[in-house]
């Protein structure tokens, strides 16, 4: 007992790269239920300084805190999840490590009306992890969409009004459950993003590139019941609205 407190003391005063948090657990069992969590803070005060609630961005103001944000991508390229992480801690991990390098895109081609405005930028090897260099389109495709997650796609923003909102909240293993129901909900919800009638669903073309991802369990009108307020059947005529690709910028 005098022995695991003492190793619980000793971690608590060591500067580490990386926080744990215990669960709610006896200390007997404290060893055996450590979760172990990336620090995603630094990302966490830089949303919260230059993001808005409708998840449009200060750009302008974010270029004042590149370095910062330069800083924070260092960090995660130093510290990726490795492959006995828990599941959690990765889908944070890669879901906060798109957002900041698309910000960072975005900051390095500024001023731009649209993502698509920059040559190639999910094509182009931008994104530090380790020792190597991925593009955005493989960190979303090949990693990312791997994970078996479908609710990543109203997670991750591609700077663009359409997409689904950057969240002024950096996703952590503790939270990552709580933000991807309501990213969710918020996004499905959205008449801006989709447009639901008993009738007829109007919805983005997310749910149109990315179907398979989310009908791997039944259709995309069960998958979408799970969280609309306004239920659909399978009567409900289905379009796809038009992307908006203009900068996700505060005006």
């Amino acid at each position: 007992m005098h022995l695991k407190l003492s190793i619980l003391l000793i971690l608590l005063l060591t500067n580490s790269v990386v926080s744990f948090v215990p669960l709610p657990r006896s200390i007997e069992n404290f060893p055996m239920d450590m979760v172990w969590q990336l620090d995603h803070s630094q990302w966490d005060i830089l949303l919260k300084k230059h993001v808005d609630n409708t998840g449009n961005v200060d750009y302008k103001g974010f270029a004042q805190d590149i370095n910062a944000l330069q800083d924070y991508l260092d960090y995660l390229a130093k510290n990726q999840p490795t492959d006995k992480a828990h599941k959690r801690e990765k889908l944070a991990y890669y879901i906060n490590l798109y957002n900041a390098a698309t910000v960072k895109l975005i900051l390095d081609n500024y001023p731009t009306k649209s993502i698509k405005d920059i040559k190639n930028p999910w094509g182009k090897d931008i994104v530090q992890m380790g020792t190597e260099k991925i593009s955005l389109g493989n960190l979303e495709h090949k990693i990312l969409r791997k994970m078996d997650e479908p609710r990543i796609h109203f997670a991750i923003n591609c700077a663009s009004f359409s997409c689904p909102k950057l969240l002024n909240t950096a996703f952590t293993a503790t939270n990552l459950e709580k933000l991807l129901e309501q990213t969710a909900i918020d996004f499905i919800n959205d008449p801006k993003r989709n447009v639901l009638t008993k009738e007829k669903a109007s919805l983005s073309e997310i749910f149109n590139w990315y179907k398979k991802d989310f009908t791997k369990n039944g259709s995309l009108i069960d998958y979408l019941n799970k969280y609309a307020s306004q239920k659909l059947t399978s009567d409900t005529k289905i379009s796809y609205l038009n992307y908006n690709w203009g900068l996700n910028e505060i005006e």
